[in-house]
């Protein structure tokens, strides 16, 4: 009998391995550059640690996790293959490299901006699929690559949710403090433009500056820099963190703070509670020991996108997912309420922005009162009229 089992247990491991040869690998390709800076630790000369940046790759280890078990049932052996690019390597060569091996063909972009540009400009024409996990900047949802796409809320659409919140609390009269940092000057111009569209009122711009030199007061202390014209709220945009820590409650005025500190809009947040939410950041927080960001989000909903398009299509060709994600039949569940879709005049995924404290979110966006002909999520960002890629209209 002992025999028989043995043989017994034998064929299941031999059948086992041999269902495993058979499926079909398809691996989704996290490319990252060792040493980038953005990722370096970033600390106030007293040691405090602000904005750490952390890598979004354990959003897409969550996502494919959680996207084994269908790749089963499929037939298909999912994959996160994790590739790290020397200092002097050049990542359009190593996405052609990969191809030439058999590869899927899609790519998790955490590279730095002119690198993504510059892969997505020089692989447009080949049969790949990227996507934008890292980068909020609204020049890229105008490059008009027809391989690259967005899963991170660009800077337009979280601009236009903070506009929408002001403008339905009343608080049209703005104030608007800016660092020194690129992003920085990216970040009031965006708001600038959704100032612009919901009717606010932009009533002075003012830089500040690090430091205790007497000659920059006006650069540098809170109360001067938020003193007259009045105003309804101060909107700052300081990316590094440093000063605008230092701007809620020290205003010249007892007035509400938005942008980088007080009230903030993002694509996550760990304290969101609804639509399955919780769940969500217990298995990043299991995984990663830290909780969910953001681009973490984004690029989980970059791996969810591309199994949810192969499980619709039924084929791995990357064209056919291309096709399939800007098509309307897509949709992807963000957890956010709204089903998430890719627009077909910018390739970024149309999803819900989250405002929120340190410690709570207060509201979601877009707000009940600002619809659109088509779609209400259309109300955040770039809409279809103001795309200048001909291949999209």
């Amino acid at each position: 009998m002992r025999h028989v089992t043995g043989i017994l247990i034998s064929s299941v491991v031999v059948l086992a391995a041999t269902v495993a040869q058979a499926r079909e690998t398809f691996a989704i390709t996290y490319l990252m550059r060792d040493g980038d800076p953005h990722y370096a630790e970033r600390r106030a000369y007293t040691g405090l640690e602000l904005r750490q940046a952390y890598r979004p790759i354990d959003g897409a280890r969550v996502a494919m996790r959680e996207s084994r078990i269908l790749g089963r049932r499929l037939g298909l052996q999912l994959e996160l293959a994790e590739r790290t690019l020397d200092g002097d390597e050049d990542a359009v060569e190593a996405i052609k490299t990969e191809l030439e091996a058999g590869g899927s063909g899609v790519v998790i972009l955490d590279l730095p901006r002119d690198e993504m540009v510059a892969v997505a400009k020089a692989l447009s024409e080949r049969e790949v699929l990227l996507l934008n996990v890292r980068h909020p900047d609204v020049a890229l949802r105008s490059l008009c690559s027809p391989v690259l796409f967005h899963t991170l809320p660009s800077r337009a659409m979280t601009s236009d949710a903070l506009a929408q919140y002001l403008r339905g609390k009343g608080w049209l009269q703005v104030l608007v403090l800016q660092g020194s940092e690129e992003a920085d000057a990216e970040m009031v111009a965006a708001f600038g433009q959704a100032a612009v569209k919901l009717g606010l009122e932009i009533v002075a711009e003012r830089s500040f500056v690090l430091g205790n030199d007497p000659r920059q007061r006006d650069q540098t202390n809170v109360p001067l820099l938020t003193g007259e014209p009045d105003h309804d709220v101060v909107f700052i945009a300081d990316t590094v963190g440093e000063f605008g820590r230092y701007v809620p409650f020290a205003t010249y005025r007892p007035r509400p703070v938005v942008g980088t500190e007080g009230l903030v809009p993002s694509g996550w947040h760990w304290t969101w509670e609804r639509h399955g939410a919780p769940q969500l950041n217990q298995r990043f927080d299991r995984l990663a020991e830290r909780d969910m960001e953001e681009t973490d989000w984004a690029a989980w909903a970059a791996v969810k996108s591309v199994v949810e398009a192969i499980v619709r299509t039924g084929t791995t060709a990357v064209e056919a997912i291309r096709a399939h994600l800007t098509s309307d039949a897509f949709n992807l569940d963000t957890y956010k309420g709204n089903p998430g879709s890719f627009r077909p005049w910018s390739h970024q995924l149309r999803q819900p922005i989250l405002l929120h404290t340190h410690n709570a979110v207060i509201e979601r966006a877009p707000m009940p009162k600002f619809l659109h002909a088509t779609n209400v999520l259309d109300t955040l960002g770039l809409d279809a009229p103001e795309t200048e890629c001909e291949w999209a209209n």
